[in-house]
């Protein structure tokens, strides 16, 4: 196992904690001004949609992005291993970003499928590679992931500012654009620093154990029933919180915008 560490930590955990950083810059950049563009009128650079459609294609994009994390999950574990979904899933969400920059609705609509394709293969398994870094029984991992998602709510706060900001002064083109440039540095943080996240992330988890044999399928035991049932419970309380969330990117930044007096 590569031991290099930085500051008591694996070094593959500032590498994940870049890259993730970055990640989310682009999202929740995107995620600021992506409402706003579609219900701006034409003539100042936006699609000119009603707030009906707009709302309702925000929805079925962000219930996507969500509902996408299940199969990139198992793409991960079943063929993929998650370091090359990581990397594959980068490349999507470089492609997505970078093209809401161009004005046509086919292009926009292309973006946000490529950004769902993105998330999905990238949110889930960047997340679980943190743990890997750690030995079992490790105490840094807990420290490890608040760090990591530091990352997450370093790359939200300063992205909103900064694609805000530049739709607002120069355009919409350029408020995505600066949240593709952040998913492109992310991309080559991930890249450059593959070295030192080698040894782990590798495990494709397979049904097959070898030539024409198949692992034994080994029932739940009582206690992992129960957690089971717990995790799924979790599911409602996290989806009613989620479905309030999201409201930040869309009915809300539409209220603010139409509403507040920002003088």
């Amino acid at each position: 196992m590569n031991r290099k560490q930085i500051l008591g930590h694996p070094a593959g955990l500032a590498v994940l904690f870049f890259t993730e950083l970055w990640e989310r810059f682009a999202y929740y950049g995107m995620r600021a001004i992506i409402v706003l563009y579609m219900a701006a009128s034409i003539d100042s650079g936006g699609l000119g949609w009603s707030d009906a459609m707009t709302l309702s294609v925000y929805g079925w994009f962000g219930l996507s992005v969500y509902l996408m994390s299940i199969p990139g999950g198992f793409i991960s574990d079943k063929w993929l291993g998650q370091k090359k979904s990581i990397f594959l899933g980068g490349f999507f969400l470089c492609g997505g970003h970078l093209l809401l920059a161009y004005p046509p609705v086919w292009a926009f609509y292309l973006s946000l499928a490529l950004i769902t394709i993105g998330v999905g293969l990238h949110k889930p398994t960047i997340s679980a590679i943190v743990g890997e870094l750690y030995p079992d029984g490790d105490p840094r991992k807990d420290s490890g992931y608040t760090i990591f998602y530091m990352g997450i709510n370093i790359g939200a706060f300063f992205s909103s500012l900064a694609t805000g900001y530049l739709a607002y002064k120069y355009g919409w083109s350029y408020g995505f654009l600066i949240a593709g440039i952040g998913m492109v540095i992310g991309q080559m943080t991930y890249i450059t620093g593959l070295g030192w996240i080698k040894d782990v992330g590798n495990v494709v988890v397979s049904e097959k154990t070898g030539e024409g044999t198949t692992k034994e399928k080994v029932p739940f035991t009582p206690l992992e029933k129960k957690r089971l049932g717990l995790v799924l419970f979790s599911f409602f309380i996290v989806l009613v919180f989620w479905a309030a969330f999201e409201q930040a990117g869309g009915l809300l930044n539409l209220y603010t915008e139409r509403f507040t007096d920002r003088n």
